[in-house]
């Protein structure tokens, strides 16, 4: 009967039995004691009421150890690490995953699905919830984004990528538009953004821009070489969101979206120039100036306690990336999906291109040749002085000689008469048919 009696007890399905429960620490230090004392197994078994295997079995461990319920291996199992990856790309959609699961041999149901992804959801939303009210103090943190839109720029709609820097702790703004996200317009929002406000945050912190964020390894971010030095140069540290927890973002993506509601909603601008005055202004009269939602204080009061990093006498960054481009015959440059011109005397030559933030600079054999600001895609960019050259008097045999002042074909005050061909057939019609 005893023996039945342990069964049950060292049953790992019967945690919670009779046995179990009065198999506490006290009682495992009597059993150990009374041993220690000289008794034997027989003796303290029948004393204390317990199977003769359960007291061996418990002087074998020495102490009370509480039992370790046995984990039995499930189905989906296999595909925990595929779940971990996905799950978060789907936004822990059991749904989604089960499909997927389906085509990746899973033969299990929806339920179980849903069962292990139960504890994963619970994870997810209390840690965002953590982030909501997250705070940082005066000068320690920038957060950084970008915004798209379009918006009447001249007389034709535009793509604008708004580039937007916000202080963590005052709320304080900085906005500017580009036309593009790469890496050379980031560096240089950065750059206004630091004149701007006259100094730099310990940290700036990003929603894991590509142009930024090459990639992760060993949960270390791996940051563009260039931005890197960057960073140095300003003595701020970068950091990158967790993926998929942009929420801890969250400063910067209310300041995007003001500015596109208040700043830009419904307004035209005659030019990229017109619409950059225009953010600057609408930020210190109208950004810097209101009672801040969550602060309840305005920016430019609470900019007073921000504790920047001054630049002091700091020179701005210099940006530099060269290439190396063969001269058209047309003297022009293809960079950056546009052509600029150089003098027509290089045609053929090759030249390095030198481009800066804002422009590039065009060289041959060390010496400056020409200098152009950077334009939009797919310009032609063209300098007058360049082709000054082109025709040279050495090569026109009539130089020096007066053009022709009686030329029956040429207008009295020596101007080419232009007409339109369809002019003649109309005349030809007219005249009762057309002459062959």
């Amino acid at each position: 009967m005893e023996e039945g009696v342990d069964r049950i007890a060292s049953s790992p399905n019967r945690v919670g039995s009779a046995e179990e429960r009065m198999l506490r620490g006290d009682l495992v230090r009597e059993i150990v004691a009374r041993k220690e004392r000289g008794e034997g197994v027989k003796q303290i078994a029948r004393e204390l009421g317990v199977d003769r295997k359960t007291v061996k079995r418990w002087l074998r461990l020495g102490s009370w150890q509480p039992r370790r319920p046995r984990l039995v291996p499930k189905g989906i199992d296999r595909f925990a690490e595929f779940i971990e990856r996905r799950a978060p790309e789907v936004g822990f959609n059991a749904v989604v995953l089960h499909r997927e699961l389906k085509s990746l041999g899973f033969a299990g149901g929806y339920d179980q699905v849903r069962r292990f992804m139960r504890p994963r959801r619970l994870e997810r939303r209390w840690s965002e919830l953590a982030t909501i009210r997250f705070e940082t103090g005066p000068g320690e943190q920038a957060q950084v984004d970008y915004g798209q839109l379009w918006i009447w720029i001249g007389a034709q709609p535009e793509k604008v990528h708004l580039f937007v820097f916000t202080l963590g702790y005052s709320r304080r703004l900085y906005a500017h538009a580009y036309r593009h996200e790469r890496l050379t317009s980031l560096l240089d929002g950065h750059e206004r953004a630091f004149r701007w406000f006259g100094g730099v945050t310990l940290t700036c912190l990003y929603d894991n821009p590509r142009n930024l964020v090459l990639g992760r390894r060993e949960n270390k971010v791996l940051w563009h070489p260039q931005f890197e030095d960057f960073a140095r140069y300003y003595a701020f540290t970068p950091r990158a969101c967790q993926p998929y927890r942009a929420r801890t973002k969250g400063k910067v993506e209310s300041g995007v979206k003001y500015v596109k509601r208040n700043a830009l909603a419904g307004r035209r601008f005659a030019s990229w120039e017109d619409l950059n005055a225009w953010l600057e202004r609408w930020s210190l009269e109208v950004a810097d100036l209101r009672i801040h939602g969550t602060t309840h204080e305005r920016p430019m009061d609470r900019f007073a306690h921000e504790q920047l990093t001054p630049l002091g006498t700091r020179a701005p960054y210099h940006y530099e990336r060269v290439q190396t481009r063969r001269v058209a015959n047309d003297a022009l440059v293809t960079i950056g999906a546009s052509r600029y011109s150089v003098p027509v005397e290089y045609v053929g030559a090759t030249v390095s291109v030198h481009e800066s933030l804002g422009e590039y600079e065009f060289f041959h054999k060390d010496r400056l040749i020409a200098r152009h600001k950077k334009s939009a895609r797919h310009s032609v960019v063209m300098e007058p002085a360049h082709y000054a050259g082109l025709l040279r008097a050495g090569g026109n045999k009539s130089a020096g000689t007066p053009p022709p002042r009686f030329d029956p074909y040429f207008g009295e005050l020596g101007e080419v008469m232009v007409r339109d061909l369809k002019l003649y057939e109309l005349i030809s019609q007219s005249e009762g048919g057309v002459s062959r």
